[in-house]
């Protein structure tokens, strides 16, 4: 058979700078944990090296020993590979489950065929060919994009998106007449001058690359945004990290891939079909994806290679039985091994020594530089409603810098309600809220969070397959921009920030994962990680739940000091009154979704609503 036969300072009218420097820090010598970290960091690097060099070389090498027939249904196969890769990335790490990469597939091997039957296949048009399978999957992807991952959208509508693209692609290539080839598709042009054993080496070099180039990628900084993203995607946008943008950013990259590999099928086929785009054939990038192991790299590449091959070898030995034997093989693949093939090798990881931790850096303590005297905080007859039923009604607020607030009241007051409205600008129906002068309405909670904003959740909100470290990681991308290819040796935090991780004992757990820590771990994690936003404002939801007296204790000096010294405000959900009393400049009494108390300590103390509210019944 031959290789053509088959086959993303503070003023009312800009942002805080605080999600925008950048800063050098000093070293912390109790707190610095590994000085071996770069060295171990640089020889795992070099071990991914080596072995891709390794995996090029056997490509290379194998069409010395393997037969036509063989080298032809690997080539399809690994170019098919590319495609489960890419699957990955967005399926495994990111948590999006598509099925339309099969389209962009199809768009860039249509382009390419398009070009080398119309216009025509010399050197020049070929490498047109090669821009054109790359620039126009990433325009559909970008579409695609925009059209699935708009706010508020939800995983289920990018997976519903990602059925129809594929629907549509077909259609447009049936309507296409002999331009596109209609049903019968495109043959018989010319592409590369290569011969089959030459497509092998291509197709294989190409695909460790890829495979290479996405392994680099997700153990990276910001490889790690994917996993976050998939795991808390709330949390993410609460750390000002733009969900929504990265997510069209890495369909567009990814598309542009797979059009690279359509490019690479177009030639070395020498015949594109409408199946190519086809619902069908991005159901069985998932299924191989699936059967690989997702959230692996080389497990879908094997799952794509080895049921490639399997399917190419029983399709001729059992005609009319191959695919339900691959069915049943799947079945018992998912009920063996739910993670996929790549869990076999599973247990090798225990032999492996876990990344090590980074260095933590201190940065410089600083006071925000203000302009213009406008509140921190400004609410104005707010309100919000369920239907006919008000939760929060009249709330009228203001908060400047330094000044630590308590919002205490019985349970259903409306206190997280009323922390949402100022954390989301599509929370309130009715009033306005103003953060530094300016107006939230419309805004997602990452822009509002850029001016400056951070809120800690009742219950803790992290990232459970991450490491404490990643974590905190995370909670600095606004303020530097991850890496792309590697894992920083060094994790710079503000020095409060370090003082609440050395109170509990987490800065000695940087490289523990968050879902082996206990729930006070967890609680305090979370607050290290607000404080590491350096925001101006801060809502606290009981940010000492499930810690002991003196960590509590502990936690309040850090908010006064930060209030204090650093001219941070705090809003302070609690329902501990002694701890309340202890840290408090003011108190806030919210009774049925109203503003009852604000006032000093005393003042709220001593009020007679206070007393009449409390005394009959629980308090948060």
């Amino acid at each position: 058979m031959s290789a053509r036969s088959s086959a993303a300072s503070p003023s009312p009218s800009s942002p805080p700078s605080s999600c925008a420097s950048r800063r050098k820090g000093f070293r912390v010598p109790d707190a610095a944990l590994t000085g071996g970290a770069p060295v171990a960091r640089r020889r795992r690097g070099l071990v991914l090296l080596v072995l891709a060099l390794v995996a090029a070389a056997v490509m290379l090498a194998a069409p010395a020993v393997l037969d036509r027939f063989s080298l032809n249904v690997l080539t399809r196969a690994m170019i098919f590979a590319i495609l489960a890769i890419t699957v990955d990335l967005l399926w495994g790490f990111a948590g999006i489950l598509t099925f339309g990469q099969a389209a962009f597939f199809g768009v860039g091997a249509y382009a390419t065929a398009m070009i080398l039957t119309h216009v025509g296949d010399s050197a020049p048009y070929v490498a047109l060919g090669l821009v054109a399978a790359v620039i126009l999957p990433m325009v559909v992807g970008a579409m695609v994009g925009w059209l699935t991952f708009y706010p508020g959208s939800s995983a289920f509508y990018a997976t519903i998106i990602s059925l129809v693209v594929p629907i549509v692609v077909t259609q447009v290539i049936y309507s296409g007449g002999t331009f596109t080839g209609s049903s019968s598709g495109l043959v018989g042009y010319w592409g590369m001058p290569l011969s089959l054993e030459g497509y092998f080496r291509l197709a294989g070099v190409v695909l460790v690359a890829v495979a290479f180039a996405a392994l680099v990628f997700v153990r990276s900084d910001a490889g790690r945004l994917l996993t976050a993203i998939r795991n808390n995607e709330t949390r993410c946008a609460y750390l000002g990290i733009n969900t929504q943008r990265i997510k069209i950013l890495l369909t567009v990259v990814l598309a542009g891939v797979t059009g690279l590999a359509g490019f690479l099928y177009a030639n070395a086929s020498g015949m594109v079909a409408p199946e190519n785009a086809g619902f069908v054939f991005g159901t069985e990038l998932v299924v191989w994806t699936a059967l690989g192991g997702r959230g692996t790299i080389v497990g879908p590449v094997l799952g794509a290679v080895g049921i490639g091959y399997l399917s190419a070898e029983l399709s001729g030995d059992l005609p009319f039985l191959w695919q339900l034997l691959i069915g049943t093989l799947f079945v018992l693949v998912i009920i063996v091994l739910p993670n996929g093939l790549a869990a076999l090798v599973a247990p090798l990881k225990a032999w492996r020594k876990p990344p090590p931790p980074p260095t933590l850096v201190a940065l410089p303590v600083t006071v925000p530089r203000r302009t213009g005297t406008a509140p921190l905080l400004a609410m104005e007859k707010v309100e919000k409603s369920y239907g006919s039923q008000k939760v929060l009604a009249d709330i009228t607020l203001t908060v400047a810098p330094g000044e630590l607030v308590s919002l205490v009241g019985p349970n259903g007051a409306g206190k997280t309600t009323l922390m949402r409205c100022m954390t989301d600008g599509a929370a309130a129906s009715g009033g306005t809220v103003r953060i530094n002068g300016t107006a939230i309405a419309g805004m997602l909670p990452d822009a509002i969070v850029a001016r400056g904003i951070g809120r800690k959740f009742q219950v803790a909100s992290v990232f459970e397959d991450l490491t404490v470290a990643e974590c905190l990681r995370m909670a600095r991308a606004c303020h530097e921009t991850p890496s792309l290819v590697a894992a920083a040796e060094t994790l710079a935090l503000p020095a409060s920030a370090i003082d609440i991780l050395r109170l509990t004992g987490l800065d000695r757990m940087l490289a523990s994962p968050v879902s082996l820590l206990s729930h006070g771990q967890k609680q305090s994690l979370e607050l290290a990680m607000v404080v590491s936003l350096e925001p101006e404002l801060i809502l606290l939801d009981e940010p000492t739940a499930g810690l002991t007296k003196t960590e509590r204790s502990t936690i309040g000096t850090v908010l006064k000091t930060l209030t204090a010294e650093r001219g941070m405000a705090a809003i302070l959900v609690e329902h501990d009154l002694d701890f309340v009393r202890e840290i408090s400049s003011r108190i806030v009494v919210l009774h049925q979704g109203r503003l009852v108390v604000d006032g000093t300590v005393e003042e709220a103390v001593n009020a007679d609503i206070v007393k009449r509210i409390y005394s009959g019944g629980g308090h948060e």
